[in-house]
């Protein structure tokens, strides 16, 4: 007797399609799972013995085959608990072989209760692209598996639903995809940032070309506080978006009945502390890291400084390829990681360096130090640095509201606008490639006058050269996406002349 059922398995952050193959023959009582499984997926064999009994089916005492074709891929996880139940109960009789345009995921308890899994989106749009029809999830996973959109979605609670619906005794309803809309949720506003208008500048033409930007000022100044609000400002997700970052959450495992989708730009702030792996993915079976979670909206590490050398230093290629390859003996895992990267940092160890005050205790040569654990070639990849002044007296007590997050998205908007239709895609100006400099970032004889002084003055590199550039080409789209002028470059240059010596 034999049977086989459609499912489906996730490597990296795609799907992938597993026929579960059940063979039922004479022999000694067994039960083998074969095709490359591991720990979880042999420990399948307990959880659907169980589930089988506890539900009053016959549990076969033969010789059982369950196969995972592929059998050269390896099988990880619970996913493949309910198709091999379904398999088996196909294979002794107790139901019709399920239709071949229907596929099965789920992880079962020992009462046949079906939990959820991770990866549930990208195994249905796998599904959608394979041809399946129907696509049997558990109940948790039903919402997010349902955003993939031309696929029939049912969720399943338990083993005694599914098999009434598959026996065509109590038919279950089909899943509705959630809206982005309706998940939307409220987002810190920049109204509650009294003062500060050079950063909030700095920071809205950071979100208007998708650039990198370091806040640097004293403790309690407010750097965390506006880098929480950028977000807020940046453009609405698209649905492809959407479905990339839920992808990523997905595998991840952050995603669930109450949070089905990512609706809203990620904001992602890994301690200090944090590893190399845990930033950029990695684990015996690769899983996205903080600069994957962060894909298409902000990483925020606060404290820079704090960082370990070696954790910084796995930015780079993510900043520069919008992709992060985590390389393991099972094999190669590529994850999106296009981010902006906000970092904040105090100006010195005690943080009080330059203030009025006089409460700095620190010498140039702590200073130096300690603007030393942050490298060259990392401080190259970020497009803005601004400083962030304490605040007076007489800006904290102020009652009128400073300008909303509203109205400066609006401004985001328009200038992300005027960028798709120059370009024809939804790339921002941080992003344009060598060929697109030149096309669109020409500039007038005074403004290549002035960049050639700052130039020679900062000793800039290639890449922060290019990077002015990218800046002045936001800062006019802002300002109606004329040409650039000399106060474009001017204010682009001014970015990019903070005192890292401590002098």
């Amino acid at each position: 007797m034999f049977s086989s059922v459609r499912s489906f398995g996730v490597s990296g952050i795609g799907g992938y399609p597993v026929a579960v193959e059940v063979y039922i023959s004479n022999g000694l009582p067994a039960f083998e799972v074969v095709g490359l499984p591991d720990a979880a997926v042999k420990e399948s064999r307990e959880r659907v013995r169980a589930a089988i009994k506890n539900n009053g089916y016959d549990f076969p005492v033969s010789r059982m085959t369950v196969n995972l074709a592929p059998a050269d891929t390896k099988k990880a996880g619970t996913v493949y608990d309910l198709p091999i139940l379904i398999g088996i109960l196909s294979a002794s009789g107790e139901l019709k072989q399920p239709e071949p345009d229907c596929a099965f995921i789920g992880e079962l308890s020992l009462t046949g209760q079906v939990r959820p899994v991770s990866g549930a989106l990208p195994m249905a749009l796998a599904a959608l692209r394979a041809g399946v029809k129907r696509f049997f999830v558990p109940a948790d996973n039903a919402a997010e598996a349902a955003f993939a959109q031309g696929i029939e979605v049912y969720p399943v609670e338990d083993v005694a639903q599914l098999v009434r619906h598959l026996k065509k005794e109590s038919l279950l309803e089909p899943a509705q995809a959630p809206s982005l809309e309706s998940l939307a949720g409220h987002q810190p506003d920049f109204a509650d940032v009294k003062g500060q208008e050079n950063v909030k500048r700095a920071l809205e033409i950071a979100a208007a070309g998708g650039h990198n930007i370091l806040i640097v000022g004293p403790p309690g100044a407010g750097k965390s506080m506006m880098a929480k609000r950028l977000p807020g400002i940046l453009p609405d997700m698209s649905r492809e978006e959407s479905i990339r970052c839920t992808e990523i959450y997905s595998v991840a495992g952050l995603t669930g009945r109450k949070n089905p989708v990512v609706a809203q730009r990620p904001f992602r702030s890994p301690h200090h502390t944090v590893s190399a792996a845990g930033l950029a993915g990695g684990g015996t079976i690769p899983r996205p890291g903080e600069i994957s979670l962060a894909h298409n909206g902000v990483l925020f590490l606060d404290e820079l400084p704090e960082f370990r050398a070696d954790v910084l230093e796995v930015l780079r290629q993510p900043l520069e390829d919008g992709e992060v390859t985590v390389s393991r003996v099972s094999g190669s895992v590529t994850f999106p990681s296009r981010f902006m990267l906000v970092c904040a940092m105090n100006p010195c160890r005690c943080g009080w360096y330059g203030h009025p005050s006089g409460r700095c205790r620190c010498t140039p040569q702590d200073v130096r130090r300690y603007h030393s654990r942050i490298s060259g070639p990392l401080l190259d990849r970020i497009d803005l640095i601004v400083e962030v002044p304490a605040l007076e007296y007489e800006e904290l007590r102020r009652k009128r509201p400073a300008e909303s997050s509203a109205e400066i998205k609006k401004r985001v908007n328009a200038a992300r606008e005027i960028q798709r239709r120059r370009t024809g895609d939804s790339t921002p100006n941080a992003y344009l490639g060598p060929k697109e400099l030149r096309e669109y970032c020409a500039l007038s004889g005074e403004s290549e006058a002035l960049l050639k002084q700052a130039f020679d003055a900062l000793g800039l590199s290639a890449r922060s050269y290019d990077r002015i550039l990218r800046v002045a080409r936001t800062i006019a789209d802002l300002d109606g996406g004329g040409d650039i002028g000399p106060a474009h470059i001017a204010e682009a240059i001014q970015y990019r002349t903070y005192d890292f010596h401590g002098e």
